[in-house]
């Protein structure tokens, strides 16, 4: 017999009505498994259900049937508020049915709501002070002992954090002891959208349950602790770790000091150096070596020097460059002089410039201030020679010269020497002397570059002496030294979110009439705000509802500044409406641009939030899409990013292309051919617009600028705004945020290098020296290799065409030599021809000789592909940001890392470093992580296994110059550059002296002509 299916809950709905309790008890309890096909027909009882739950006459449990199933009820009729009341109210009924398989979707839709509205009140209660509902208390305290018994620890960590319950925690710590599960919340609140002062609440709830690192067990939570000291940015938190580190574990403090100075703020250093102790005689030298290192010019002379010994610069390349640029125009002039100072950055090679001494005179006005400039990029962390370098172009006598023409050379000179200092710690005499060349100049141009100089040095030192002069000049109402100290003003006074400043700015650049001066005191204002979140809101709002676009555009880059690094979602939602809505096209474009700011933890979301903005109508918003792809993606290689990013290098406006070859260049930064699929025909595509004199002049513009960032720093560089201690890298976002500006003011893009951070590991024993040993990359070398030089182009040469034989003439020269060879009975030679039966000639096709080349290079194409799956890196060599989680330290080498060198470790079979393979998505050698450089690489402080043994140091100091080569005839060759094979990097010459600076030359650039 068929059942038949019930097609009405009707019957059972009728005895809701009935007097008796037990008829009404049995009909919630029938209609409950006929919610999900009948919850219409129910849903007009509902009130009559809800009186059930009401009444004091029913039993208990006959009331939270009756609230339960008005819950599912409200359920399906989409009001989840309702839905949930009624599912608090029903108590141990939604207990019982949140442990039953068939509600799934019904229980996780509650529980779901539960948590938020317990988050909302627990909020209210810390601001308002209301109470909150036990009911909801008890199914959330259920929620999180559910969470611990079936081990979803994270899970728990993450509802406590939004909950503002510390107390669960500490609890799952208690119980785990997993230290990962701190970093874990420590991370969680630092990446999310938290405010400052909860942000700081957990961090300090946090600290005390780390346990005391060890260099012996190679504690991975170093990392953590160092993040989290920088973030909190309190010397008195971090100056007692140090203390008691110092006297078991001394080289774990070194470690721990260099990890602060790598992502922590001037002032939060100098106060650690000022507040440890002097030591006893035991310790007095160990805190001596930590005040050193956090004064932070150690770690500037190891990677400068690292930049000067490791230099790849492809001079071809710029010699390229240079002849297809024509030098009479300034853009083309500028663009080289960018070029040359990205692909010299740091490295102090000035050769490029020596060997075209004709080029560089023909540079006039702010393309001089442009390339004497680039001299503070090429030299930049030289600060013990930075006055000497730069002493021929600097104003003489603190006097601004009276020569036609030099005060570009004199500003541009200004601007190098804060670009020399920047973020050196190099102390008061910079700054002072660019304060007192400020004061005395009269000339605008000069006052710009000194501006832009004591800005950049004295970036976040917040000098109120430096604020005030730099004030006095912008009062005097010039356009061009007015933008400069709007700039600077707001660096000076970085993240200090002082409302007198920002009151002070906001009125000027309302009373002025100078766009340029609008324009620096709106991008001023979103320094002085940066990192402060919350605070800048009221600036924000009112800077955004301003009429004027200029301001407008400094609400947009107050609020990605502010905000930066967090993902903030209101963030984001606020640029992208600014994005589509704004009635300003530069608003628009600052917009997109800033998305990059927000999201760059988390570059795999940028592509997916840019795709729909890069195919915009507005060629503007396509700009700004290209700027947020390369900076947001910088250094990852990231293939989504390409793709979006190839088509718009064919673009029909020229700075759309312009910004597609810049964003091209800060991903591919530092990728291999091996790794990445796009790095070979992005090069060309680099070489064939530049050297195309019909491309609009925009678009060669950008080409030479991503040439020069695809190979920046010596190619021993990468971009990235976050610091190898995982935070966020201020200098860089500075320097970035800067750089967008060359879109109205070209000289800016030399901030630029503020970003550019060094790939090396640079081991240190205990005495800060370096050690000659070796580590494995656990990768194929290809994947992480330098790449190949430049080769010149190649000459063509008219092909030689076979001469046609006729066949009769063929069969009349085989009879021949058949007859002669008959005649005289001699051998037969291999080079006679191979006649067929009917006597015609075989002749040889290019396919056969074709064939014959293949077979000749396949013994080459396979010996090519026996390549090794590992390779030794010796000590002070570059390792790229992927590459450090395949690196590993033999376990019976001498020297290993006090801590891991990273946490970014690949996936491993048994014990052994699986080889990275090509991902379409990923960087090629490995799937994208957002903290590239959660304590990557960097210096590393070695333990030394053997310290019986005598160590071989390398020399960092500056050998003896050598003896001049003298020739067949007798005559002496200075320096070895009359050879055959030229020596273009002139920085990489171990022989040279290093220390001391190179002989000053001065530009020829009165000579113009």
């Amino acid at each position: 017999m068929v059942v038949r299916a019930q097609s009405s809950a009707a019957g059972v709905l009728a005895l809701l009505s009935e007097p008796d309790p037990i008829f009404k008890q049995h009909a919630l309890k029938a209609l409950h498994p006929l919610v999900p096909q009948f919850w219409t027909e129910i849903s007009e009882h509902i009130a009559l259900i809800e009186t059930f739950y009401e009444s004091e006459q029913l039993p208990k449990h006959t009331r939270d049937l009756a609230a339960l199933l008005a819950s599912k009820v409200y359920y399906y009729l989409g009001e989840y508020d309702e839905a949930l009341s009624f599912a608090l109210g029903a108590g141990s009924a939604f207990q019982a049915e949140s442990r039953e398989d068939t509600s799934g979707e019904y229980v996780e839709t509650i529980v779901s709501k539960a948590i938020d509205r317990y988050i909302q009140q627990r909020s209210d209660e810390a601001s308002v002070g209301t109470k909150i509902d036990p009911r909801l208390q008890s199914i959330i305290e259920a929620i999180f002992q559910r969470c611990i018994d079936e081990g979803e620890y994270r899970q728990a960590i993450g509802i406590a954090l939004e909950s503002h319950r510390l107390d669960i925690i500490s609890r799952v710590y208690d119980i785990t002891h997993d230290v990962s599960l701190l970093s874990y919340a420590m991370e969680a609140v630092l990446d999310t959208g938290f405010s400052l002062s909860y942000r700081d609440q957990v961090l300090n709830f946090v600290l005390p349950l780390f346990p005391e690192p060890s260099s012996r067990t190679q504690s991975s939570h170093i990392h953590s602790l160092a993040r989290l000291l920088v973030t909190l940015n309190n010397p008195s938190l971090t100056v007692p770790l140090l203390t008691s580190l110092v006297p078991k574990e001394r080289l774990l403090a070194y470690q721990f000091a260099f990890d602060l100075v790598e992502g922590g703020a001037r002032d939060f250093l100098e106060g650690v150096q000022k507040a440890l102790p002097e030591g006893k005689e035991g310790t007095k030298e160990i805190f001596d070596k930590l005040r050193h290192i956090l004064g932070g010019q150690e770690s500037v002379k190891l990677y400068l020097e690292f930049l000067k010994r490791t230099n790849k610069v492809d001079m071809l390349i710029l010699k390229n460059s240079k002849d297809s640029l024509e030098p009479r125009s300034s853009i083309y002039h500028t663009a080289l002089t960018f070029q040359n100072a990205f692909m010299h950055a740091g490295t102090t090679s000035d050769v490029f410039l020596r060997e075209n001494l004709e080029w560089l005179g023909m540079a006039t006005n702010w393309a001089k201030f442009s390339a004497t400039a680039a001299l503070g990029v090429i030299h930049k962390g030289y600060f013990q020679e930075g006055m000497n370098i730069l002493g021929p172009y600097l104003p003489q006598n603190g006097a601004e010269s009276q020569i036609q023409g030099a005060a570009y050379s004199e500003g541009g000179a200004l601007y190098a020497l804060g670009l020399i200092n920047a973020g050196c710690g190099s102390g008061e005499t910079v700054a002072n002397y660019l304060r007192e060349t400020l004061k005395n100049s009269q000339g605008e141009v000069v006052q710009h570059g000194a501006a832009l100089g004591l800005g950049i040095a004295g970036m976040g030192g917040r000098s109120s002496d430096a604020y005030d002069d730099l004030k006095e000049t912008l009062f005097s109402d010039e356009a061009v030294a007015g933008e400069a100290a709007g700039y600077a003003m707001g660096l000076v006074m970085l993240g200090s979110a002082s409302p007198i400043c920002a009151e002070e700015m906001i009125t000027y650049a309302r009373e002025t009439q100078h766009e340029k001066i609008i324009r620096g005191l709106a991008m001023g204002l979103a320094f002085v705000f940066y990192g402060r979140q919350e605070e800048a809101d009221e600036t924000i709002r009112s800077l955004l509802a301003e009429k004027d676009p200029i301001l407008r555009y400094g609400g947009v880059y107050t609020l990605a500044l502010a905000y930066a690094g967090t993902s903030n979602n209101d963030a984001v939602r606020q640029m992208l409406h600014i994005a589509v809505s704004d009635t300003s096209d530069d608003v628009r474009r600052a917009a997109v641009t800033s998305l990059a700011f927000l999201l760059f933890k988390n570059p795999g979301q940028v592509p997916r939030i840019v795709q729909l903005l890069s195919e915009s109508y507005n060629p503007h918003v396509r700009c700004g899409a290209t700027l947020a792809l390369g900076i947001a993606c910088a250094g990852t290689g990231m293939q989504d990013a390409v793709e979006i990013l190839e088509p718009m290098t064919k673009d029909g406006v020229d700075f759309v292309r312009q910004g597609a070859f810049i964003a091209l260049g800060m991903i591919l930064v530092q990728q291999s051919e091996a790794s990445s699929p796009s790095m070979s025909s992005t090069r060309s595509l680099y070489t064939k617009v530049i050297s195309d004199k019909h491309e609009d002049p925009m678009a060669r513009f950008g080409a030479a600028l991503g040439q020069g960032l695809i190979d920046a720093g010596g190619r021993n560089v990468t971009i990235s705004l976050q610091s190898r201690a995982g935070s966020r890298n201020t200098n860089a976002i500075v320097g970035m945020t800067l750089f967008c500006q060359f879109w109205y003011w070209y000289p800016l893009a030399h901030c630029a290098c503020l970003a550019f951070e060094p790939t090396a590991i640079i081991g240190l024993n205990e005495d800060l020296k370096v050690p000659k040993f070796e580590f494995v990359s656990n990768a194929r070398p290809s994947l992480f290799a330098y790449p190949a030089p430049a080769t010149p182009p190649k000459r063509e040469t008219a092909a030689k065409m076979a001469t046609a034989v006729l066949s009769t003439t063929a069969k009349v020269k085989a009879r021949e030599k058949r007859k002669a060879a008959a005649d005289s009975d001699a051998m037969e030679t291999d080079d006679k021809a191979e006649v067929k039966k009917d006597g015609d000639v075989e002749m040889k096709t290019e396919d056969t000789a074709a064939q014959g080349s293949d077979e000749s290079k396949a013994p080459t194409l396979a010996k090519r592909k026996a390549e090794p799956n590992l390779e030794k890196i010796a000590n002070f060599s570059r390792v790229t940001p992927v590459q450090l989680g395949y690196l590993s330290f033999p376990p019976e080498g001498r020297y290993q890392p006090v801590r891991p060198v990273s946490l970014n470790t690949p996936l491993t079979k048994g014990r052994k470093v699986t080889s990275p393979a090509v991902s379409k998505t990923g960087t090629g050698p490995s799937d994208l992580v957002s903290e590239r450089y959660a304590g990557g690489g960097g210096i590393v402080i070695l333990v030394d296994e053997r310290p019986d043994e005598e160590a071989e140091i390398i020399d960092l100091s500056p050998p003896p110059p050598p003896l001049p080569e003298v020739t067949a005839n007798g005559s002496a060759v200075p320096n070895g550059h009359a050879t055959s094979e030229r020596n273009f990097h002139i920085a990489l010459d171990e022989s040279m002296p290093d220390a001391d600076p190179p002989v000053s030359f001065e530009y020829p650039f009165d000579n113009d002509t």
